[in-house]
């Protein structure tokens, strides 16, 4: 990919094979309507094709997201997302995440969920009151700062949060015995059954 930009859809040049046949996979299998509406294409080697049919899930997120993060930061709002880190090559995440995290940014804000423990990073990226963890057991969910962790319970300004959270000093780990359960309902296999094999 060259570059995105916005193009009127009489520049957009789809070569689908032979006459009208389409290509056989359901993902560009679109109403005519639809491709109507699409706009937003990128350039490859100088051809304009659409982006939301043919880029990789990551490059359409951060498509969708980037208009939000740029109003977010001029306008000083809030952005909440959910699994920033889904399908998003690290470097990229950081690299959001930075924009709003540093000083030039006086006003915007981003709440975000992730599972990429390497932005748990107390060191470079985040204050110890900017991250907060999710436990769930069978009695509720829980929430909590890691700034609630003191230097008595093993956690300063200079450990290693990261690999504290590996040893599950944290908590907030999802419970291992959730893969036997998803592969015990696969199997037909259920309950007592599943405890007897």
């Amino acid at each position: 990919m060259d570059n995105f930009e916005y193009v009127d859809m009489d520049k957009i040049q789809m070569k689908t094979g032979e006459g009208d046949e389409k290509p056989d996979e359901k993902v560009l299998d679109i109403p005519k309507n639809i491709i109507d509406q699409i706009r937003l294409v990128s350039t490859y080697k100088g051809v304009h094709v659409p982006s939301m049919m043919f880029d990789s899930t990551g490059t359409k997120k951060i498509a969708a997201i980037a208009s939000y993060v740029i109003e977010a930061l001029e306008q000083g709002r809030i952005l909440v997302v959910d699994e920033l880190d889904s399908s998003i090559h690290f470097k990229l995440t950081r690299a959001i995440v930075a924009m709003f995290n540093n000083e030039l940014n006086t006003s915007a804000q981003m709440i975000f969920t992730v599972h990429d423990i390497n932005l748990m990073d107390c060191k470079r990226i985040f204050r110890k009151e900017q991250i907060w963890f999710v436990h769930k057991d069978k009695e509720g969910v829980y929430v909590y700062s890691l700034a609630d962790f003191t230097a008595q319970q093993g956690v300063r300004d200079t450990t290693d949060v990261m690999e504290k959270y590996r040893k599950g000093a944290l908590g907030a780990l999802p419970d291992p015995e959730l893969i036997n359960s998803l592969l015990s309902i696969k199997s037909g296999v259920k309950g007592d059954d599943a405890d007897a094999k």
